[in-house]
């Protein structure tokens, strides 16, 4: 039946008040389930959890031919609670899907759908659009198997343009919902690339801000492109930043927590 017409199917079988996904192939630590479950018995407001993961066989991972891979997993293993997870749902999906535990009615109320994206990235979308529900239990709990044959390396659902049409209709629904323009920060491949997806949905940049100095004093699209500094001047109440790398996102954010911005708030990172 294919991967969402199965996810679906098992869901609606299942009877006990938490589902816990994984795929047939990983492993899991013997304290995984206890350790979920006691996570989501202490904390009502929470829908879902999920877990740090090991990527294996390891020393095909450490040879260096799987790089995208070890830097998910780090990312992966940096998200420290509800407010994070919420923060960087953008970026990609916040949560290995195959350490998910859910609570069976989220489940149910929400399904998995077919959109020709990654159907776990929408589902964790949907339900974070609902405020900072999901949560995880900091310990390795998953070994997640790394292979070529993996779904996420063959099917067209989860080539990067997909990610881009995925990313740009949730914030279309979510922090962009009701919002015809928004501030852009990047336009180097990845923004480009976002902004044009969120053309098709009906959204424009008012300004692009870029360091970029050939970039400055220009305009893309009708925008305006602005250096950083510029933000002391005006306030954005909807800035999208679509900068890749861990490193240049932390200098952002600090300098936008710096001059008042709150992030989810008036700026969410989207890369």
């Amino acid at each position: 039946m294919g991967l969402v017409a199965s996810l679906n199917f098992g869901a609606a079988r299942c009877r006990a008040p938490l589902i816990a996904r994984m795929d047939a192939d990983d492993w899991m630590h013997r304290d995984r389930l206890l350790r979920q479950c006691r996570a989501l018995d202490e904390m009502p407001g929470i829908d879902a959890v999920g877990s740090f993961v090991r990527l294996f066989p390891r020393r095909e991972i450490e040879a260096g031919r799987r790089t995208g891979r070890r830097t998910y997993e780090s990312w992966l293993n940096r998200q420290d609670g509800p407010l994070r997870i919420w923060q960087e749902r953008f970026i990609e999906c916040p949560i290995a899907h195959p350490t998910l535990a859910i609570r069976r009615q989220t489940l149910l109320d929400l399904g998995y759908r077919d959109r020709g994206w990654p159907e776990d990235w929408d589902l964790l979308l949907r339900l974070l659009r609902r405020g900072p529900r999901v949560g995880i239990v900091p310990h390795r709990l998953l070994g997640w198997r790394e292979h070529p044959d993996r779904l996420s390396r063959v099917d067209p659902r989860y080539a990067t343009d997909r990610f881009t049409a995925c990313r740009a209709w949730h914030l279309h629904r979510d922090f962009l919902k009701d919002r015809r323009t928004y501030d852009l920060w990047g336009h180097g491949r990845t923004g480009r690339a976002l902004r044009h997806a969120l053309a098709e949905l009906g959204h424009r940049p008012a300004r692009i801000i870029d360091v970029h100095p050939r970039r400055i004093g220009n305009t893309i699209a009708g925008a305006p492109v602005v250096p950083p500094s510029a933000l002391t001047s005006w306030r954005s109440d909807r800035l999208v930043v679509s900068v890749a790398g861990l490193g240049p996102r932390s200098e952002i954010r600090t300098t936008l927590t710096g001059l008042g911005f709150r992030e989810g708030i008036h700026f969410v990172c989207a890369a």
